[in-house]
């Protein structure tokens, strides 16, 4: 069974190539994908996904508002984070927010898969 899916990242370029490359492992399934973190709580309501990857530099709200208000509206959604450059402090308060991974957007698709797996493993576990 696949895992589910929720993308938010607000570069559409970005975005709409992750969603293919991961689709394309046919391991997991993207339910949706949006370019708003103000739309994360509402997409994982409606989606249920098991996995929400997330931007950390989202305009608005910002990868951190976001993932707490993912955990505490949807607590069984696990949270990935993906950065382009989060300093050390930053990361550490993602995960103390209850993220469950960190990925840097120039790691290997890999990485990000293996992130997406190991938090849908924590959460279903």
């Amino acid at each position: 069974m696949a895992i589910r899916v929720v993308l938010i990242e607000d570069n559409d370029v970005f975005r709409e190539a992750l969603e293919l490359l991961l689709e394309l492992r046919g391991e997991i399934e993207i339910l949706a994908a949006d370019r708003d973190g103000a739309r994360a709580v509402a997409l994982c309501r409606e989606h249920d996904p098991d996995v929400i990857l997330l931007d950390y530099r989202l305009p608005g709200l910002d990868g951190l508002q976001v993932a707490r208000l993912v955990r505490q509206e949807c607590p069984d959604v696990a949270v990935v984070v993906l950065t382009a450059g989060a300093e050390e402090r930053e990361i550490e308060t993602l995960l103390e927010t209850g993220a469950v991974a960190c990925v840097g957007k120039e790691e290997p698709l890999d990485a990000i898969v293996g992130a997406i797996r190991r938090a849908a493993a924590v959460e279903a576990g």
